[in-house]
């Protein structure tokens, strides 16, 4: 049975008393987006450690799912009338019923990253037996190695370990790059992120790769700065970030940032110069990563 979605723009201050209105009347889920997602105006987000809370985005995306037969409009006027909220034109889809984990499996297969790295989905087996495999599946976390992202920054990992290193993986999403670090050689590797679900996804990926990795919250970081910091989030977020990251880092450590759009290089190295003698490693697809070197 295919759902209806439907996405709606909303300000700020009316994008969580529509959610909870919807859910009221008969939503089956509600989300919020950032309607700048993707975009040189996304974001940072909220919650992330040197930046202002913002309860949310200033402008957004709420998106409603219903069932097949739902009346969509009528639901939709009722929220709008219990949340005080003008009705604009709004978008709907349909949300076809699938096998949704047969076709996650058929999306992911053995992804080679370097002449001796692969990351393998549990349901495969290993092209190269001999190759460093990192066992790794989809989950609530970002990082599978399919990204041009993360395979920059585990393209510059693979190149530039050269073993004893400590590794602050800072946002490490699914612990891809600290499991990685650690099979590359480093002595010690530690992740962080500002999602708990994100931490778990990422103790559980070390548990399947045979590693002991520290993984923390932002809430309940305990990190010790690194011979390595590697970030691969969002240019905004990574500017707000800077002076912690710098702190991270030893003197003369070495940083490495992706998530950047070749169009905002410029300012992410404006930024970091403060700290770190910093440029342009390698543009995959559009995406940048940097490295540098600390200077203090």
């Amino acid at each position: 049975m295919p759902w209806q979605s439907v996405t709606l723009p909303a300000t700020a201050d009316e994008a969580e008393r529509l959610s909870d209105a919807l859910m009221d009347v008969g939503a089956l889920s509600v989300s919020i987006e950032d309607a700048a997602a993707g975009t040189d105006y996304e974001a940072p987000i909220f919650g992330e450690p040197g930046m202002p809370v913002d309860a949310l985005w200033r402008d957004n995306f709420v998106v409603a799912l219903f069932e097949q037969n739902a009346d969509v409009h009528h639901i939709l006027s009722l929220a709008a009338e219990h949340a005080v909220f003008n009705l604009p034109s709004y978008v709907i889809g349909l949300v076809a019923e699938q096998d949704w984990v047969r076709l996650t499996q058929s999306e992911f297969d053995p992804i080679q990253i370097s002449t001796r790295l692969w990351i393998i989905p549990s349901w495969h087996d290993a092209p190269d037996s001999k190759a460093i495999n990192l066992k790794l599946d989809p989950g609530l976390a970002f990082g599978t190695g399919s990204h041009p992202t993360t395979r920059l920054c585990l393209q510059w990992l693979d190149q530039n370990i050269q073993g004893h290193e400590s590794v602050l993986d800072y946002g490490c999403g699914s612990g891809i790059l600290a499991i990685a670090s650690i099979k590359f050689g480093a002595s010690s590797a530690t992740g962080v992120d500002i999602d708990p679900q994100a931490v778990i996804t990422a103790l559980d990926n070390a548990t399947n790769n045979d590693v002991t990795i520290a993984f923390y919250t932002t809430e309940n970081d305990h990190s010790s700065p690194a011979d390595i910091v590697i970030a691969n989030i969002l240019t905004n977020p990574l500017l707000a970030l800077a002076p912690l990251l710098a702190e991270r880092c030893k003197s003369h450590g070495r940083i490495v940032l992706s998530g950047i759009l070749a169009s905002q290089a410029d300012k992410v190295i404006a930024v970091y110069s403060s700290w770190f003698d910093i440029a342009v490693w390698q543009i995959d697809e559009g995406w940048v990563c940097l490295a540098g070197e600390k200077i203090l």
